[in-house]
């Protein structure tokens, strides 16, 4: 290649090219590594995906179609979880904040928009395809994000990215089948699409892990956590406000409201009631663990689902019995609990009792389920008692673990 003609004094100084920044593996015991400003603005993005999914499944409980919603929920709520979660992981391994990055990133909020767009079609006319086609865009942004690691990787690294690459682009090509088998057939192939899916990041990363951080990983699901927790305040409060605006029913509603609140105060604090990036040291565990969220946050979506529902029926709107009204609070309600117990809160509990404070209290809140119209109140006030007992129980310890004194459930 010539070099180029050297530039005349008359000319000024050379043009001289700045340097492309390689999308290199950043250090995974990185200090002060935080959430960026950008992962904050996909988090919000995302969540109207949320939004809209919880909004068909009140419709759809709130009709009386409460197997099929639940359904049509979980799989639109996979689609969701799942270009979070792969977007999580790698921003935490290779986020260098350029332009190229950005550009990539925004691609895949504009395709989280197109499947918000699409879910009210997914859940009244089976219609999947704008859900399908914002998928294809989130997924085939993130696998070049990969190929452009990959360009900067050494062998092993290098073998890792393409195996990410390749295996959400194959993924791809199953999911675009939705949209051309009949309706009896979509349910079977999801199935198979859902396993090869979380397959690709065992396959990807069998002989090289990818360098996430312990501690940015950890935020960032509990980030995620607290917005899906505000969306469902926003729905319950949005509930309550138009049932006193048209009903008069503020003494009907008032349980409700209260209730939601105390539920709502205590899945945040039993969520954080320990600093669970100490258990993320393996990938086999950050796997289980991250993988176990999908039921974290559909339930914590979900129970704002279940107060609009419960609103609803208290003022007459909802075509379902009491009991199917309370069912669609507590059932997310014990889900939340005993996912967020099973995934890290039993790892930092000490003895016999302090272990048996949330599966205790995800038995009680099925049983709130019976309590009729207070069933909501009966439900927030297990879990406040369930908080007061696992803060006083972990003050009872002769020597506290540093950083639980706090501690509930």
């Amino acid at each position: 290649m010539s070099s180029p003609p050297p530039a005349s004094a008359s000319s000024g100084p050379p043009h001289v090219r700045p340097p492309v920044r390689r999308l290199a593996a950043r250090g995974r015991h990185e200090a002060h590594r935080a959430a960026t400003p950008l992962e904050l603005f996909f988090d919000l993005c995302f969540v109207v995906a949320v939004a809209q999914a919880g909004v068909q499944l009140v419709h759809s409980i709130a009709e009386d179609h409460a197997g099929q919603g639940v359904l049509d929920y979980a799989m639109v709520f996979f689609a969701i979880w799942w270009a979070w979660m792969n977007f999580t992981w790698f921003a935490s391994a290779y986020d260098n904040d350029d332009v190229p990055y950005r550009i990539v990133t925004l691609v895949q909020i504009a395709g989280v928009l197109v499947l918000a767009a699409g879910v009210s079609r997914a859940f009244e006319d089976h219609d999947w395809t704008a859900v399908v086609l914002g998928y294809v865009i989130m997924r085939v942004a993130m696998s070049a994000q990969w190929l452009r690691a990959a360009r900067s990787a050494g062998p092993p690294e290098r073998a890792m990215t393409l195996g990410y690459a390749g295996g959400v682009l194959i993924c791809q090509v199953g999911w675009l089948g939705l949209l051309f088998l009949p309706e009896g057939g979509r349910g079977w192939l999801f199935l198979v699409m859902v396993v090869l899916e979380l397959c690709v990041p065992a396959f990807a990363e069998r002989k090289h892990p990818s360098s996430w951080h312990p501690h940015h990983i950890a935020e960032r699901y509990g980030l995620f956590t607290i917005i899906v927790l505000g969306e469902t305040i926003a729905a319950a409060t949005i509930a309550v406000k138009s049932g006193i605006d048209e009903n008069d029913a503020l003494g009907e509603l008032l349980p409700i409201a209260a209730g939601g609140l105390l539920i709502v105060f205590a899945a945040w604090w039993i969520y954080f009631a320990v600093p669970v990036h100490g258990r993320l040291r393996t990938s086999r565990q950050s796997f289980l663990w991250g993988y176990g969220h999908y039921l974290v946050f559909a339930s914590a979506a979900a129970i704002g689902a279940g107060l609009e529902v419960a609103v609803e029926q208290a003022v007459g709107k909802a075509h379902i019995s009491t009991l199917a009204a309370s069912a669609a609070v507590t059932l997310p309600t014990v889900l939340f609990l005993l996912t967020v117990w099973g995934l890290h809160a039993r790892y930092f509990k000490v003895g016999v009792a302090e272990q048996l404070v949330l599966p205790t209290a995800a038995l009680l809140v099925a049983c709130c389920t019976f309590a009729g119209d207070l069933a909501v109140l009966a439900s927030g006030i297990v879990l406040a008692l369930a908080v007061a007992s696992g803060v006083a129980l972990t003050a009872r310890r002769s020597v506290p673990e540093r950083g639980t004194a706090a501690s509930a459930a």
